[in-house]
């Protein structure tokens, strides 16, 4: 079981970093996405995962599950849906005002590296 969720981090990881380096917004926004959906799961799995047990001690229970990273994982979800939010809604207002979705600048906004000076040079060496 380990495994598997340790292989489902890593594809979701790749997957999220791979997105996040495209030129296009929205690519960019599904791959941090996948990458704080990761993030929870990496989290969550830190608290060990076991199967019918209780989040907290109550009488005659032995063992039980670690509900910090419950919590956190929670807190977290909210967090990031926020987040999501914020960005989608920046991304749509960036492609409205621009009419293009890409993430680099275009060539009319860029700015020409400026040209080095030149050592002077003296008159009487010519």
């Amino acid at each position: 079981m380990e495994i598997l969720v340790a292989t489902a981090i890593g594809f979701m990881t790749a997957a999220g970093v791979y997105l996040t380096l495209r030129k296009r917004t929205f690519a960019v926004v599904l791959g941090m996405t996948l990458l704080s959906y990761a993030t929870n799961l990496f989290l969550f799995v830190t608290g060990r995962l076991v199967i019918d047990q209780p989040p907290i001690l109550q009488k005659g229970v032995e063992s039980y599950t670690d509900p910090l990273p419950q919590a956190l994982v929670l807190t977290a979800i909210v967090i990031s849906f926020g987040m999501t939010a914020v960005v989608v809604m920046m991304a749509l207002g960036a492609f409205l005002e621009g009419g293009d979705d890409h993430v680099d600048l275009p060539a009319a906004d860029r700015r020409e590296p400026r040209p080095r000076p030149r050592p002077a040079q003296d008159e009487g060496a010519r």
